[in-house]
């Protein structure tokens, strides 16, 4: 089959054209939807309230911890299994960020006046066991239910920014922090 010099000419346009168009209708609406959070992104709020004091009674305020990006567990002193898996969970998300893990610091934000067992804040060194001077500081943490159920995020500016879901997957959770760490110029 012989082209004609004008299908040829065609031919020629066409195959010049189509990475234009291609590169055109990538840009104009269709996104590959290859990459998701894990976590739910939360409109971003600075935590507001954060006079309070450690589990021992010593004054701290949580904008000591500016500058790091901080993984919450909000939930009562009684620690139960739900509970002991979560700060597993932030314990050893830091911990596989390697070198970076110095940029993560972890908050247990204890709801009622208990004690925390002594034994489980041994097999957490570093844990900031806290309880807020005003009550109302839990209700800065959006949840459906349950607080407990959920790991939070916030940013080195002190804002909120990221929940992980109720019975959080571990790997999911490292990958978007991992991401996060990358990216982030701050903390």
């Amino acid at each position: 089959m012989q082209l004609s010099p004008r299908s040829k000419l065609l031919l020629l346009i066409g195959v010049f054209l189509m990475p234009v168009v291609a590169a055109y209708l990538a840009y104009a609406g269709w996104r590959p939807s290859a990459h998701t959070n894990y976590g739910d992104l939360l409109k971003v709020t600075p935590l507001q309230l954060t006079a309070g004091s450690t589990y021992d009674g010593r004054p701290f305020n949580l904008d000591a911890l500016r500058g790091k990006w901080v993984m919450v567990h909000v939930g009562p002193a009684h620690c139960d299994a739900a509970c002991a898996r979560q700060l597993y969970l932030m314990r050893q998300t830091r911990i596989a960020q390697g070198k970076d893990q110095e940029r993560i610091e972890r908050l247990w934000v204890m709801t009622d006046h208990g004690t925390p067992d002594a034994q489980l804040l041994q097999s957490h060194p570093d844990l900031h066991a806290w309880r807020p001077a005003a009550a109302a500081f839990v209700t800065q943490f959006p949840a459906a239910q349950d607080r407990s159920g959920y790991i939070y995020l916030v940013d080195p500016l002190g804002n909120l920014m990221l929940r992980f879901p109720a019975q959080t997957d571990g790997k999911g959770m490292m990958k978007d922090l991992k991401l996060l760490l990358k990216a982030s110029q701050i903390g």
